[in-house]
């Protein structure tokens, strides 16, 4: 243990406290998650790109979200990898603080991007005959822009509050990644200013878009139920099937990690950190498989590029 007046140049990742025994292991698993969320959300990607068919708002916030969804789960799995193969636990105290605002801020565009396909499924039903009028061009760019806005302005303060830290108690961190509060509890200083913004931060960015789904649900179902036939209701239900499995695997893993962290005491470390990983990893595996068996024109597109080759 260090002494009060530390001030480190490195962190040491310590991957998941209790199992380093067991780290080879875990990373298989982890691996395949990791290799295959990257290999289906670029093939998302691709196909979206290449069918002209699919140039449409809600594939095209789809497109973006595996877009964002490469980015995220890249922006811990390997150095996690690297932890798990070779031990390699060093990354320095900048680095960390680039890995812990890169990895809140996708989550947050990642949860924006829940909240816009909610957004365009409620127009799709509520409004279909203004949809096109409603749902532009314009309006997705200006959607995008604020969702990188919020992410900067929710996120940016977390790593500038912890480089203003006189001093640290340890440099070693108990997780597997840059978490904010795993690196807020190692400082030798009043911590409270961090916790709130961090709550805060997470209340805004995590109860505001589950609140606002909730809303677009609301209206959405209270539509579909007042259609005439039920094969419309059925058609208007499958339609967002898709969206409520996405949105139902990434908020009750978010709010897992984020609650279980700050209030789950007597969880073991390991849970909690093997629970966070999968949080960030998971998703992003599920997203293009959701989408790719749930969306009928996914599906026809990715059958006609397969049959071409």
């Amino acid at each position: 243990m260090l002494n009060s007046t530390f001030y480190p140049t490195d962190f040491l990742l310590v991957g998941v406290p209790g199992l380093e025994h067991k780290h080879f292991w875990i990373s298989i698993p982890f691996c395949i998650i990791y290799i295959l969320a990257l290999l289906g959300n670029l093939l998302i990607m691709a196909i979206i790109r290449m069918s002209p068919k699919l140039h449409q708002p809600m594939f095209i916030f789809l497109s973006m979200l595996a877009f964002n969804d490469s980015l995220l789960c890249t922006s811990i799995a390997p150095k996690i990898l690297s932890i798990f193969w070779f031990n390699d636990r060093v990354i320095s105290f900048n680095g960390c603080l680039l890995q812990m605002f890169f990895t809140h801020a996708f989550s947050s565009i990642q949860s924006g991007f829940v909240v816009s396909m909610a957004f365009d499924r409620y127009v799709a039903i509520y409004k279909p005959l203004r949809y096109h009028a409603i749902i532009t061009s314009s309006v997705i760019f200006w959607l995008v822009f604020a969702l990188l806005i919020r992410a900067v302005v929710m996120v940016g303060p977390c790593p500038i509050l912890i480089k203003k830290f006189p001093a640290f108690k340890t440099n070693v961190i108990a997780h597997s990644y840059c978490e904010h509060m795993a690196v807020v509890k190692l400082a030798a200083t009043d911590i409270r200013v961090n916790s709130i913004f961090g709550l805060i931060s997470a209340f805004i960015i995590i109860g505001g878009d589950l609140l606002f789904i909730f809303l677009s649900y609301v209206m959405i179902f209270n539509t579909v139920f007042l259609l005439p036939s039920k094969d419309a209701r059925l058609k208007a239900f499958h339609t967002c099937t898709p969206h409520v499995c996405v949105f139902l695997s990434f908020y009750s893993m978010a709010l897992f990690s984020f609650l279980s962290h700050r209030f789950g005491k007597k969880i073991p470390p390991y849970i909690h950190i093997i629970f966070s990983d999968i949080y960030l990893l998971v998703p992003p595996f599920l997203n293009p498989l959701v989408y790719g068996l749930k969306t009928n024109l996914i599906r026809e597109e990715l059958r006609k590029l397969l049959m071409k080759h």
